[in-house]
């Protein structure tokens, strides 16, 4: 009752606001109706394993994209809550490098919604990690700060260090996609300390984005290396067309 009276009187004083463009909201969306009207998130049919949507109906069973059928994926399933456009790409962006820590709850939320349909019994949540350079450089991995949201709001275990960069890797914006998948190969592992926990157990992989998904497959690789039983994905946003 005390926390309740107390969260009463904090939204009495610091009423919230869109994340976006400042504007009074009534719901913890965490979006106003115009700027939830312009933000693609995605529904209807969309491919079982990266999440992006396609055209037409299902046909009783998973759909995969062109993507997904000549790219190998080390996941059994994948999903996104948004598209890398327009005001999806301006919510990765401030979280990402705008320390728009408020992102993330809401975010979490839409992510969570993406999920429904996927069987998480007793999965552990696991983010994708940084190298402790680009670590110490940003100061926090926002990665971390939605799997740790995401957990909170489906129930589940999380980890934030379960995985371990073991390299220093390049920026991957603007290289192909052959070149994405060289670049992060071989350069994350799973942490000793907390092999036990992922050791036939699922796992919900949490990462900001997805492009071609090379972050995710070297993830994934380690994963299942360590014995993980079920790897489902999830990026609060999924780039449409391979940069």
């Amino acid at each position: 009752m005390l926390s309740e009276a107390l969260q009463t009187a904090v939204r009495l004083i610091y009423p919230p606001r869109c994340l976006l463009c400042g504007g009074l909201v009534d719901s913890d969306t965490g979006l106003c109706g115009t700027c939830w009207r312009d933000t693609p998130f995605i529904g209807g049919l969309t491919c079982d394993l990266c999440g992006l949507p396609l055209p037409g109906e299902s046909g009783g069973g998973p759909e995969h994209c062109d993507d997904c059928l000549t790219t190998a994926r080390p996941w059994d399933q994948g999903r996104a809550a948004l598209l890398y456009q327009d005001n999806g790409r301006k919510l990765v962006l401030q979280l990402k490098h705008g320390d728009r820590h408020d992102i993330a709850p809401p975010a979490a939320q839409w992510m969570a919604r993406s999920l429904t349909d996927v069987d998480l019994t007793d999965a552990l949540v696991v983010p994708i990690p940084l190298h402790f350079r680009r670590l110490l450089k940003r100061r926090f991995n926002q990665s971390a700060l939605l799997a740790k949201e995401l957990a909170k709001r489906l129930q589940l275990e999380w980890c934030p260090d379960a995985l371990l960069r073991k390299r220093h890797t390049a920026v991957l914006d603007g290289k192909t996609k052959e070149d994405r998948f060289a670049t992060v190969l071989n350069s994350i592992s799973v942490n000793p300390l907390h092999a036990d926990k992922i050791a036939n157990r699922p796992v919900l992989l949490v990462d900001d984005v997805m492009t071609t998904g090379a972050t995710f497959a070297a993830a994934s690789e380690a994963l299942r290396a360590s014995g993980a039983r079920h790897l489902c994905t999830i990026a609060l946003a999924r780039v449409a067309k391979d940069t």
